[in-house]
């Protein structure tokens, strides 16, 4: 077996796919005592179970190849997971970015296993291609019940401040909005050039173009209120990108797992002009609230856009690989 064949690649996807349960798993384990809400509670109790199914039917696929989980990937992803959760613990409005990580979380999860069954079927592996299918199914759902608890994290998120207080906390969500723009443009630079495919370099650098102009709107919005885009957020979150950029750059499988991060990003995009949405509604501030209507409206598209490249990016990854494309 050469390192580069199919059934060497299939493996690497379902290794994968088995690290991302296992840092998911430690985040829904965790999410419940952040919750805030008894609703967003019960929504990731209900899905640790479903995580530790999707675990051990991805455990049981490996095995069924003679193979067994990446130590390394499974260690790091918990890692990750441990991560994030102290993170969240330690905002200010932890319901809120809880339910915008789930929600970004849930599409990645998605994407890998949109992945993995596209792979398993160049493959001809008809079981794992099914079982892919089943757990992207769940994702989707686990997604689905995650975009109805925006209302109720800013509820949770805000239950204890007055309505005097509302203008402040728009100012914030602003200043986050800003910092993911600016996190986002540092990816989409370096996008075109990692693609692998022309359809999806002119979706990146389109939708570069869009998230320049969010950002100056949302600064128009910032100034509305006085304020300017938070140096320190901004930074900390340029600086992720550059080391994203970095990792992608240094994989095999660039192209493929680009696009996958890509696609979950834009719905991390999503759920924070979800949140400030909802903010801005509390505060009365109707300008804003067209900004983040504005603004999602292009990230969706732009998430559809790029789940519509998965093919062509996961064809230019084998190719790279030398597995031979559909």
């Amino acid at each position: 077996m050469t390192p580069n064949d199919l059934p060497t690649q299939l493996t690497k996807y379902l290794s994968d796919a088995h690290s991302i349960e296992r840092q998911a798993l430690v985040q829904m384990k965790a999410a419940p005592d952040m919750a805030g809400d008894s609703e967003i509670a019960a929504a990731f109790e209900r899905h640790c179970t479903e995580t530790e199914e999707h675990e051990r039917l991805v455990d049981e696929r490996l095995s069924a190849l003679g193979e067994s989980p990446n130590k390394l990937k499974d260690a790091a992803g918990a890692v990750t997971g441990m991560g994030f959760g102290l993170f969240a613990k330690l905002q200010p409005d932890t319901p809120g970015k809880l339910i915008a990580h789930a929600f970004s979380y849930e599409h990645m999860e998605l994407a890998a296993y949109d992945m993995l069954a596209r792979v398993a079927d160049r493959a001809g592996d008809a079981e794992t291609a099914q079982m892919a299918r089943r757990i992207e199914a769940q994702e989707a759902a686990m997604a689905e019940r995650v975009a109805g608890l925006f209302d109720r994290a800013v509820e949770a998120s805000l239950r204890d401040l007055s309505p005097d207080d509302m203008g402040e906390q728009v100012r914030k969500y602003l200043e986050d909005a800003h910092a993911i723009e600016a996190q986002a443009i540092q990816l989409l630079s370096k996008g075109p050039d990692l693609a692998g495919t022309s359809e999806l370099a002119s979706a990146y650098e389109e939708h570069l173009a869009q998230s320049k102009e969010h950002q100056q709107l949302v600064e128009t919005r910032l100034a509305s209120y006085g304020a300017r885009p938070s140096r320190l957020k901004d930074a900390a979150l340029r600086l992720g990108a550059l080391n994203w950029g970095m990792f992608f750059g240094a994989q095999p499988d660039t192209p493929a797992k680009l696009a996958a991060f890509s696609y979950a990003f834009e719905h991390l995009e999503i759920a924070a002009y979800e949140l400030l949405r909802r903010v801005a509604g509390r505060a009365g501030d109707e300008e804003t609230q067209a900004v983040a209507d504005t603004s999602m409206g292009d990230e969706r598209a732009a998430a559809d856009k790029i789940h519509r490249g998965f093919d062509n990016a996961l064809d230019a990854t084998l190719e790279t690989q030398k597995a031979g494309a559909r």
